[in-house]
This record gives C-alpha cells, sequence and structure tokens, in this order.
C-alpha cells in the first residue's frame, strides 16, 4: 500500500492519515521512497538547502540524567567548574560573531541542581536559584552585548518556563529522540533518566506549542527503538505541529557509539537505515516542516541525505567543536557546499528562526527579540551572507565572506527558460521575477552572467556617469516616512541636523559653482515644507536658469509635483507644463519607493500611493518630460513586491516611453526611524543588491536601457561588482550628497570623475562622460570637472515657520 496509491497521494502533497504511516514500517523499497520524498521536500523548499553559521555554548555539562550513550553529560569533576562564567560565555559568543555567526546554540544537562550539590551552590554564588534562570540570564546577556541568536536546549521543561525563555530567545530546542517507553525500562537507553520518559518530552513539545515558541525536535535513530516506533515518535510530533504551528525543524540523528559509555560496542546505525528513516520522515511530516541531519554524524552519505528529503544541515560552528559528539568534527562551510552542490542544491545560511516564524513575528517572537532577528534577515527570512551592508565602509576584516559557491551540475531548465524569455525581450511574469531574486550561489552567479550578457549585447562596454551637483533646498517635511532620515520635523527631531531652508541667493550661488567645477546637471529635491506651494517649486527653476541658462535642471519627485499643484490648484499636467517652461529638464523617478500599497502602507502610509506616482510620472512623459525610475527596497519588502514594482515600471515604460534609466536604491537602514523602533530588516544582502541591478536589467528589457548603480549606497567594491551584474551606468558625481548622510552613510558626499573612472576602469570598461539625458557631455565642462577646485562652505539658514520662497501663507494672505 505505501509504495502504490499512498506513495502517489504523498508525492501530491497529499497527507498520510495514521494507518497509512504506520504501514511504511513494511516498506522496503528505498529508493521509490526517496524519491517521493524528494519530490515532496523540492515543492516546499526548491533548490535550496540551508545551515546556521552557530557558536555551541555548553552552558554546564552536569545533568541529572544518565542516558547509556552520552558523553556530554558528567559528574562533578575536581577542580572544573559545574557552569561557564559570564565572561567565558561571552568569550565564545564573541569568537563566533567575530566569524559571521548567527546563532548562539546553548546546551546543558537537564535540572542539574536537583541532583548535585556543587550546582546548587555554584548557582547560588552566581545569583540564581536555578540552571534555567542562570540559562535566561546568559542567553539575554548574548543576545545584548553580541546580537547572536539564542538556540536554547534546556531540557523538559513546563509553560512557565518556556514563556520565560521565550524572551531572550529566538527559538528553543528538545529531541523526543523515542517515544518507546520500554526504552526507559532497565536495560535500557534511558533507564534512571528520568526526563527521558516520553510522557514528560511529550508533554514538553505541547507546552512549546501553548507558549507560541518557535521549536526543534527530531529522533535518534539506532538506540533500540523498531521502525514501527520511529514512525509513532514522528506522528506524535506532527500531531502537536498540527494543533500549535510550531515545530519548525525536525532532526534525524543517526546514534554514534562512544568510548567509555554502556552502549559503547551497540551496532550503529547503517546509512540506509538513515536514509529510510529521513525518507519516512519527510513524508509522514509533510512539506512544511525542516528536515535536518547532523553533517558531522554522517560524513559519507550527505548527497544521498539530500536525496532522502533533508532541506537542512542543523548547526555548523567555524568556532567550536560539536561537544555532545566531540569525535565528529564540523565539516568546513565550503566542503558543505560542495556536497550540497554534487547534489543539485545550493547551500544557503539561515538564522535559528526559519522565515515563517520570522514572517509571523508578532506571533512567535518576543518584541524585544523579534527586532534582532530582523536585522539579519534578508528578504527571504534567511540569513545575509556576510557582514556587508548598505552604505558602510568596505573593511575586509569585518566582513565574513560566504563561501564561493560550486557550479552545479547540468542545466537548470526553470532557470534557463526564464533567461531565455528576458533575453527574447518577452515581458516576465511576476513568478518569473521572483525566481531569479530567489537565485543563490551559483544559480546567483548564472542570472549575474546572464545580465551581464544581456548588457554588453545592448549598450555595450561603456560606462556612463553625469557631473552633477545635488541641491536639497530644505530638509524641513510635513510627511512622516518611516525610512527618511534626511526630513526633519517633530516626528523625528532626534535625527541628525537642524531644520534648514536654503535661500535663492544661496541656491544660485552652489548652481555657479556647479557648472564652475564641469556639472552639467543640478538636481534638485526637497523635503515638503508645509508652508510650500507651486510658486516655490516654479520660483527656483526660474532662479537656476537665471544664472546659468544651460545648466540642466532635474528636478522635483512625483511627490513634489502634486504637492505643488495642488497649493496652485489645477491638475498635475498643467503644473508640470508649467515647470517644463520655467525651464525643467527631466524629473527624477524618487518617491516610488516600492510601488506596491501593502509596503507603502507600512513605511509611508501618507505618501502617494502606487497609482497616483504611475500617474504623476506618466503625466511628465506626456508633458514631453523624461524622467528616471528608482525602486528603494530592502526594508519590510519582499521578492514579490520588487516583481510588482518591476512590471509596474515595465508596463508604463511600454506606455508612455519616457524612462531613461533604472536606479536601485538599497535602503540604508542606520537612521531610519522605522529601523529604530525595530521594525525593518537593515537593507538588503550584498547577493539581493547586485541580483536588483541583474534582474531589473533582464525584466526590463528591452523597454529601459539604462541600469544604474548607486555609489552612495554600494561603496567602489560595489559599484564594481555591479557593473558586473547588469549595470552600465554610475551616476552622478553629486558634489553634495545630504539624504544618504542623514540615513547613515559612509561613502562620502562626492565622487570626483578621476574615481568614477578608475572604478569603471576597474571593472574591465571604457568610461563616458554624459548629460542627463545620455549625450556626451560638453568638452569644454569635461575638462573643468577633472580639474576642479574644493567646493566653497555650504550656507544652510534655519528654517522658519512660513517658506522664503514662493511661501504659501503669503500667497493665501
Amino acid at each position: 500500500m505505501a509504495d502504490g496509491r499512498d506513495g502517489a497521494f504523498v508525492a501530491a502533497g497529499g497527507r498520510l492519515d495514521d494507518e497509512a504511516a504506520l504501514a511504511l514500517a513494511e516498506a522496503a523499497a528505498l529508493g521509490g521512497l526517496m524519491a517521493r520524498a524528494a519530490r515532496r521536500r523540492d515543492a516546499a523548499f526548491g533548490g535550496t538547502v540551508t545551515v546556521s553559521r552557530k557558536v555551541f555554548i555548553p552552558l554546564t555539562q552536569l545533568c541529572r540524567d544518565v542516558c547509556h550513550y552520552c558523553t556530554f553529560a558528567h559528574p562533578p569533576r575536581k577542580g572544573q567548574r559545574a557552569f561557564l562564567t559570564p565572561d567565558e560565555v561571552l568569550e565564545i559568543a564573541r569568537a563566533g560573531a567575530r566569524m559571521g555567526c548567527d546563532e548562539a546554540l546553548f546546551t546543558l544537562g537537564d535540572k542539574p541542581e536537583l541532583r548535585y550539590a556543587v550546582a546548587r551552590e555554584e548557582l547560588a554564588a552566581l545569583g540564581h536559584d536555578s540552571t534555567l534562570s542562570y540559562l535566561r540570564a546568559m542567553a539575554a546577556l548574548v543576545l545584548e552585548e553580541t546580537g547572536l541568536l539564542p538556540h536554547l536546549n534546556a531540557g523538559v521543561m513546563d509553560e512557565a518556563d518556556l514563556v520565560r525563555l521565550r524572551e531572550v530567545s529566538a527559538s528553543q530546542g528538545l529531541m523526543i529522540e523515542t517515544t518507546a517507553g520500554r526504552l526507559s525500562a532497565r536495560g535500557g537507553p534511558h533507564f534512571g533518566s528520568p526526563d527521558k520518559l516520553p510522557a514528560a518530552r511529550l508533554a514538553t513539545l505541547e507546552a512549546a506549542g501553548r507558549a507560541r515558541v518557535p521549536f526543534t525536535t527530531g529522533l535518534l535513530i539506532g538506540i533500540g527503538e523498531t521502525r514501527r516506533e520511529r514512525i509513532e515518535a514522528l506522528l506524535a510530533i506532527r500531531a502537536a505541529h498540527e494543533r500549535h504551528g510550531h515545530v519548525q525543524e525536525v532532526i534525524i540523528q543517526n546514534f554514534r557509539a562512544k568510548a567509555g559509555t554502556r552502549m559503547a560496542k551497540a551496532p550503529e546505525p547503517s546509512l540506509e537505515e538513515h536514509l529510510w528513516t529521513v525518507a519516512v520522515a519527510r513524508l509522514v511530516l509533510g512539506p512544511g516542516i525542516s528536515l535536518q541531519a547532523p553533517p558531522n554524524l554522517r560524513p559519507e552519505g550527505l548527497k544521498a541525505l539530500i536525496e532522502a528529503g533533508i532541506n537542512d544541515w542543523g548547526g555548523v560552528s567555524p568556532v567550536t567543536p560539536d561537544h555532545v559528539n566531540p569525535e565528529a568534527p564540523w565539516p568546513a562551510l565550503a566542503v558543505l557546499g560542495a556536497a550540497t552542490a554534487r547534489a543539485g542544491k545550493v547551500l544557503a545560511p539561515r538564522l535559528a528562526a526559519y522565515p515563517t516564524y520570522i514572517a509571523d513575528r508578532a506571533t512567535w517572537l518576543d518584541a524585544k527579540v523579534a527586532p534582532l532577528v530582523l536585522r539579519r534577515a534578508d528578504a527571504a527570512g534567511l540569513a545575509h551572507e556576510s557582514g556587508w551592508r548598505v552604505g558602510t565602509m568596505e573593511d575586509r576584516t569585518a566582513v565574513v565572506d560566504w563561501p564561493a559557491a560550486p557550479a552545479l551540475p547540468g542545466p537548470d531548465s526553470a532557470l534557463d527558460a526564464v533567461l531565455e524569455s528576458a533575453f527574447s525581450g518577452r515581458a516576465l511574469g511576476e513568478a518569473d521575477i521572483v525566481h531569479l531574486f530567489e537565485a543563490r550561489g551559483d544559480r546567483a552567479r548564472r542570472v549575474f552572467e546572464a545580465a551581464d550578457s544581456l548588457r554588453r549585447e545592448t549598450v555595450g562596454d561603456t560606462v556612463s556617469y553625469v557631473v552633477t551637483r545635488n541641491i536639497n533646498y530644505t530638509n524641513v517635511c510635513a510627511y512622516r516616512c518611516g525610512f527618511c532620515a534626511f526630513s526633519k520635523g517633530r516626528q523625528n527631531a532626534h535625527l541628525r541636523g537642524r531644520a534648514y531652508e536654503l535661500d535663492l541667493a544661496e541656491i544660485q550661488r552652489r548652481t555657479r559653482e556647479a557648472w564652475e567645477r564641469g556639472a552639467t546637471e543640478v538636481c534638485m529635491q526637497g523635503g515638503i515644507h508645509p508652508d510650500f506651494s507651486g510658486e516655490t517649486y516654479l520660483t527656483i527653476l526660474r532662479a537656476v536658469k537665471q544664472t546659468v541658462p544651460e545648466m540642466h535642471v532635474h528636478a522635483f519627485s512625483a511627490l513634489e509635483v502634486r504637492h505643488g499643484a495642488a497649493t496652485l490648484r489645477i491638475p498635475v499636467p498643467e503644473f508640470l507644463l508649467r515647470l517644463k517652461d520655467a525651464g525643467l529638464g527631466t524629473l527624477p523617478g524618487t518617491a516610488a519607493e516600492i510601488l506596491d500599497d501593502e509596503v507603502r502602507a507600512l513605511i509611508c502610509p501618507d505618501k502617494l500611493t502606487t497609482r497616483e506616482w504611475l500617474e504623476t510620472i506618466g503625466d511628465a512623459h506626456r508633458a514631453g518630460l523624461r524622467t528616471t525610475s528608482t525602486i528603494m527596497f530592502g526594508h519590510v519588502d519582499g521578492y514579490a513586491h520588487w516583481a510588482r514594482h518591476l512590471l509596474r515600471l515595465r508596463r508604463l515604460q511600454g506606455e508612455t516611453g519616457g524612462i531613461t534609466e533604472f536606479v536601485p536604491l538599497p535602503f540604508l537602514h542606520m537612521e531610519a526611524p522605522l529601523y529604530l523602533k525595530g521594525g525593518t530588516r537593515q537593507g538588503p544582502s550584498r547577493r539581493e543588491a547586485l541580483l536588483m541591478h541583474a534582474v531589473g536589467r533582464l525584466a526590463l528589457h528591452p523597454l529601459i536601457p539604462n541600469v544604474q548603480a548607486s555609489w552612495v549606497k554600494l561603496g567602489e567594491g560595489g559599484l564594481v561588482d555591479a557593473l558586473k551584474a547588469g549595470a552600465n551606468d554610475i551616476g552622478g558625481t553629486l558634489m553634495d550628497e545630504s539624504i544618504s548622510r542623514a540615513a547613515g552613510g559612509t561613502h562620502g558626499q562626492e565622487f570626483a570623475p578621476d574615481r568614477m573612472e578608475a572604478a569603471i576602469r576597474a571593472a574591465g570598461r571604457l568610461a563616458r562622460q554624459r548629460t542627463t539625458l545620455y549625450g556626451d557631455a560638453p568638452s569644454r565642462q569635461k575638462q573643468r570637472s577633472y580639474a576642479a577646485e574644493a567646493l566653497s562652505p555650504r550656507v544652510e539658514p534655519a528654517a522658519g515657520k512660513f517658506a522664503r520662497i514662493g511661501s504659501l501663507a503669503v500667497r493665501r494672505g
């Protein structure tokens, strides 16, 4: 029965009832079981196998239990402390943080104070009355001092214990091991171990569900249980999960005989027995629960374990040994990545809490823990591959890179089909674009290479940039965007700087100085001062053109345009024509953030809607004004939101043809109000930042030919990498960069032409200084740009209640 109709039902995603699950105990066709399990795993987890980078903190190796296979727990030893001290705990955790770990795995014996006086005495000296109390304090210390996410294996507990530990941990765990009560009888491996009684362990599993704790559990196979008993244990785990939804991963761990134990000569389970159990576990538990096997305990079977249905390797430490199995060293991540690739999968780092639980963090994570988990997550809910963050200086000593991914064997038909569609210029579907953003390891490399090849075919090997000056005429803003640290107002007075508003004389001086330093463009944007009117923007334009008639004015976001039109009580298209007549050349496609109202409701609820942004930019195109297009990503958004944004840009460009370039703007988190409240991630990962350029190139082809990389966000090293992933432009020299610096960016306020061209050469490309509309820069301005003198000090007069330029109050008065 298990190899027939029910097997097909399971492979299709159905749920085996208990009777059919127990019948699997008689299934002997290992190949068929593995194939069905692998198909079910692939339906849920695709081509990714995960691993957690961790440090192993053995808080105490005393235990009241006496499992007959264990060398981790031991009686008190003369001259040896019963517990690690706080300094020792922190030393281990800090070593892990330096090596790029995400998780601090606390493991310990079960309630040793109930058996040993030395444990009670030492706990009292530390200021605690129980091991669990001390564990809570040490988990809090690690969380606060290092940011590593505690995962706590604290043994049998009640619901109150679990709730208290939930306040200082991202996840907890307890191996069920077996539900066969006979193994606790005299002569069994669990005899004399009250905390190994199946009823006690199952009660903890239930309590964890009620406490809303993301939980790890699993089986220890080969200690004397039968195949049917393994399935009974799996069914008990499944039943608890179906009641509470809390079992995020199940470990299928193989018994290893250890010298010095009563089971030193007991036979270990074979690889085939391990594979059978993994495959059956996948079929019984279903696709939603992560299934893992410890790679250090089965080094000869890594590829086979993946083929049997696992999707995770558990925790692997670059710092500490496996204290439970000290005879079995952890594999290096590079070795594990290679083994994973041989099975046709890509290795990816994860966090102690799995993506589903991070997405629903209000339910599953304590309010103080959730922000610390979120800051380590990427848009898929997995871990950043390295310590790289948007806008920070590139200190290589502080960045531990994820090992280079080995090439996967054979073609990837699904990825190849998406890339073929992109090269042909056909519009991709949302699922196709999400698939590209999900690419990791070798698959990500294929996406980068494809985008670079398409770039070469489309625009050649020349990289362009424009000499420009940013003029942010005010940082006063009536809006309260959760991502913005530039604007000033009552809601964000604690952020950098003071409120200012430039007068016309200073705007004109900066324009004149920019021209003299070789600029062909001034880029002007500011906050939405509540006293600004449409006349403010018209007056600024006239002042710039009066000062330097040849200067191209690239100015005003869609929000500013709509604000100006509303204050003049005229339609947006009419105001755009007035702006054009006053000297506006092009508009920046900013204020787009993410063109999806689900995201906008979280990060800028009082700003433009997606429809309003698209309508305004479309009106600009119909008025004869070209615009750029942007995306500001890596905060509360996901891959589906990014895909929808790209599709909406493509649709707009197909209708109007007015977009000159696509500009990815990775989110800078450091001073963003929403981040400071614990509500966002720390920007996109390096992989995601580069993929946005690559996927933008592929998804927008052939309608938007130019893809721009931002040196302000990426730095010089990231800029070079983006040029190898589909970008062909590196934006403007800026002269005065204010917005990213206010958000905590550290890459400076000007990127001079000689540095621009050095970065371009470092990518093996040719440099071209351009105008806003991608013509060649005038030779006279190019000469000036290479010999520019230092900028004069800026003057930023303090803002008042009423605007200096085009005051709305004055007009109404």
